[in-house]
C-alpha cells in the first residue's frame, strides 16, 4: 500500500485542517473576523444614505438646541455676569469661578426646598390622579359602538389641547374665581362666596384639575391608538369562552396597553421635576410663593428676575441630574415588569 493510501489517524486529520482565521477564507480585511450576513459600516452607509440625508436637518437641530447649550451648566460654578460682554461666551470664560459655592448656598437655602416639595407633591398628585383618567376616557371612547358618536367625543376631549394656558386659567377663573359663576350661584341661594383660584390650601387640586381638563385629550389618542393594533379575534375568543366585558377589558384590552402604559409612565416619572411652568406662574401670585413655588419659577425667579445666573443654573443642574436618576429607575422597574420602557436592555 502507497504512503498516499495510508489512512491516517483522526489525531493527524484535524492538524491537517485550516481554520478560518489561518486560511483568511472567512476573515475580513486586515485579519479581522467578520460576522457571516452582517455588512461593513461602508455599505451600511451606502445603502441608508438617503435615510441619513433626510435625518441629518433634525439631527443638526436637536444638537443644536438641546445639547449645545448643555455647555451654558458652566455657569452653575461661577459668579456668572452677563454684562461683562455682549458675548455670552466671553462673559463665560472671564466670569470669576466659585466651585460648588452655588450648590451650597442651594441645600441650605429653605425657599429651594419649599419648591421641591410643592413639586412632588405635584407630581404625586397628577400622577394618581391625572394619569389614569386618559386611559378610562380611552377604554369607554373605545366601547362606543357608533364611530360617529366616538369621532366626535374624541374631538370635543381633544379640543382643549389646542388652548394656551392664558385661556385655560381664564376659563377655570369664570367658573371658580371670586365673582366666577358658583360664587354668583352660592350668593344667590344665600351662601357666602368663595374663590378657588385664590385659596392655597386647594391649589395643588386646581392645578390639577387644569392639566386634566387640558391635556387629558391627548393621552386618549395614544391609549386609542394602542387599542386599534388589538385583533379582534381575541375578544370573540374570550366571549366564547364565557368572559364578559369587563373580563374582557382586563384580561384582553389591558394587557395590550400595558406596554404602552409603561413607557409613558417611565416619561412621567422623568417629567417628575415639571409639572407646568406657565401654568403655574400665572397663578402664582394670586396663592403666594409659599404654595405655588416649584422648581422651575424657582429657577426663573432667582435668574430671570434676581439676575443670580449662577445660583439659577445651580438649581437646574440638580434638577435635571435628579430628573435623569429617575428615568433610570423608573425603566429599570419597567424591565423588572417585563416591559421595554424607554430602551433595550
Amino acid at each position: 500500500m502507497s504512503h498516499s493510501t495510508v489512512p491516517r489517524t483522526r489525531t493527524e486529520a484535524d492538524a491537517t485542517k485550516k481554520t478560518p482565521a489561518a486560511s483568511g477564507d472567512a476573515a475580513g480585511p486586515r485579519g479581522r473576523q467578520r460576522t457571516p450576513g452582517k455588512l461593513s459600516l461602508r455599505l451600511r452607509f451606502r445603502r441608508d444614505r438617503v435615510l441619513l440625508l433626510m435625518t441629518l436637518p433634525a439631527v443638526l437641530l436637536v444638537l443644536l438646541f438641546n445639547y449645545v447649550p448643555i455647555l451654558g451648566n458652566v455657569v452653575a460654578f461661577q459668579e456668572y455676569d452677563p454684562y461683562i460682554s455682549d458675548n455670552g461666551i466671553v462673559s463665560m470664560l472671564h466670569s470669576p469661578w466659585v466651585g460648588l459655592e452655588n450648590f451650597q448656598r442651594i441645600f441650605e437655602d429653605s425657599a429651594f426646598w419649599n419648591s421641591v416639595r410643592n413639586t412632588l407633591v405635584l407630581f404625586l398628585l397628577q400622577l394618581l390622579l391625572y394619569f389614569p383618567i386618559p386611559i378610562a376616557l380611552a377604554l369607554l371612547i373605545n366601547s362606543v359602538v357608533r364611530p360617529r358618536v366616538r369621532a366626535i367625543s374624541q374631538a370635543i376631549l381633544y379640543l382643549p389641547h389646542f388652548f394656551s394656558w392664558v385661556l385655560v386659567i381664564a376659563v377655570f377663573q369664570q367658573l371658580l374665581g371670586g365673582a366666577g359663576l358658583l360664587s354668583q350661584l352660592l350668593r344667590d341661594h344665600g351662601y357666602d362666596g368663595l374663590s378657588v383660584m385664590t385659596d392655597p390650601d386647594t391649589f395643588k387640586f386646581l392645578v390639577t384639575a387644569q392639566s386634566v381638563w387640558k391635556d387629558a385629550g391627548w393621552g386618549i389618542i395614544v391609549f386609542l391608538a394602542a387599542l386599534a393594533s388589538v385583533s379582534p379575534d381575541l375578544y370573540e375568543a374570550a366571549a366564547m369562552d364565557g368572559a364578559n366585558r369587563w373580563r374582557r377589558m382586563w384580561h384582553v384590552t389591558l394587557p395590550a396597553l400595558r406596554p404602552v402604559i409603561a413607557l409613558l409612565l417611565v416619561l412621567r416619572v422623568g417629567d417628575a421635576l415639571t409639572v407646568g411652568f406657565e401654568q403655574i406662574l400665572l397663578q402664582r401670585d394670586a396663592v403666594g410663593p409659599g404654595a405655588a413655588e416649584v422648581l422651575d419659577t424657582f429657577v426663573w425667579w432667582n435668574g430671570v428676575r434676581n439676575q443670580d445666573f449662577g445660583y439659577a443654573a445651580a438649581a437646574g443642574l440638580v434638577k435635571g441630574v435628579i430628573s435623569l436618576g429617575l428615568v433610570l429607575v423608573a425603566n429599570k422597574v419597567a424591565h423588572l415588569m417585563g416591559e421595554q420602557g424607554v430602551y433595550k436592555k
